[in-house]
Formats: C-alpha cells, sequence, structure tokens
C-alpha cells in the first residue's frame, strides 16, 4: 500500500476520531469522547509514519541524482547528469511536499 493511500486513510481515521471526541464531549460520553480521542492520535500518527516513508524516498532520489550527476560529470555525458538533476530535484521536491 502506498504512502500517499496510508496519508488519506490515516486522515479519516483523524476526523472520524474528531468527530466522536466532540459528539462525546457534546453529549457528556466521556469513554465515546476517549475513544474518539484515541482515534484521532492513531489518525495523526498514520499520517506522521506515512510522510516519513515518503522524506525517506525523497532523500534516497536526492542522493541517487547526486551520484547519477557526478558520474555524468566525470565521463562527460550530459544527458546523464541532467538525468541526475532531475532525480536530485524529485528528491527535494518530495521531501519539501512532506514535512
Amino acid at each position: 500500500m502506498g504512502n500517499e493511500t496510508e496519508r488519506a486513510k490515516g486522515k479519516v481515521t483523524e476526523i472520524k476520531g474528531a468527530v466522536k471526541e466532540g459528539l462525546g464531549d457534546l453529549i457528556g460520553n466521556e469513554q465515546m469522547q476517549a475513544e474518539g480521542h484515541v482515534e484521532k492520535v492513531e489518525g495523526q500518527a498514520r499520517q506522521a509514519v506515512a510522510k516519513a516513508g515518503e522524506q525517506a524516498k525523497g532523500i534516497s532520489e536526492e542522493i541517487s541524482g547526486k551520484a547519477e550527476g557526478a558520474v555524468g560529470t566525470l565521463i562527460g555525458n550530459e544527458q546523464m547528469q541532467a538525468e541526475g538533476k532531475a532525480k536530485e530535484l524529485k528528491g527535494e521536491a518530495r521531501q519539501k511536499a512532506n514535512q
């Protein structure tokens, strides 16, 4: 299952928990309120784990791109340099998108 799917499922769980927590507070049901809070926190944690996975992918892409670009420079291959730079930038963007 992809990290984006996990993030979406985490957001759904977070929202569901927040609604349940609010409803429990509204009607004075402490158990419902507590269960909702737990669900909300679980959803937030699931999202955080997915973000961390995407950040790790971004770091890997950035490093791989830098290496490919360096090899391209070393052997004088402009296409390899460009592909490496593109991969590096993609990795940086993935990291920024998942901060």
